[in-house]
């Protein structure tokens, strides 16, 4: 059965068994995570590179409890089940999980996935997993960040600019 003809959203128990059945045919596996609460050029430039380095693209959602610890009452502007039907309807991504964490550690842990993709805003040293992917003879791959792509800086002109309308 091809990954795409399988539910692409799953819980991580249920993911880690579709990546084992994927990974005894030599099946490269590949991970990133985020918050996706907004989702821009910056994302999609990520994930295209995430998925280039692999066979499988995996994408872990921060939980709406999570970002709201991480980034504030403010946030998520979508819920978890809107943004996971947006993630999940890009070619390039094959399944979308969730964590409650405030980092994906123990997904990372529990997935095991082949290569570890983050933004270039992260240095090997600070992506959380990394000696985990590493230690099981993985790799960490830092993709460079498209200048000015951030979710909180588009939410931030946006009410910039709502403020000047309103004066």
């Amino acid at each position: 059965m091809a990954v795409r003809e399988m539910s692409p959203f799953c819980a991580a128990l249920e993911l880690k068994e579709r990546l084992d059945a994927l990974r005894e045919n030599k099946t490269r596996i590949v991970f990133t995570n985020g918050v996706f609460d907004l989702l821009h050029g910056g994302h999609i430039d990520c994930l295209r590179a995430a998925k280039a380095a692999g066979d499988v693209l995996v994408v872990g959602l921060n939980s709406d409890e999570s970002v709201t610890r991480l980034k504030g009452p403010r946030r998520p502007l979508l819920p978890l089940v809107e943004r996971a039907k947006i993630i999940s309807s890009l070619e390039m991504v094959d399944f979308v999980t969730f964590f409650d964490e405030d980092t994906p550690l123990e997904l990372i842990t529990l997935l095991r996935p082949d290569v570890l993709v983050k933004g270039g805003d992260y240095t090997p040293e600070t992506i959380v997993g990394r000696r985990e992917v590493e230690a099981d003879g993985g790799q960490v791959l830092v993709v460079e960040v498209t200048p000015e792509a951030s979710s909180s800086r588009i939410i931030e002109r946006i009410l910039q600019s709502s403020k000047a309308a309103r004066q």
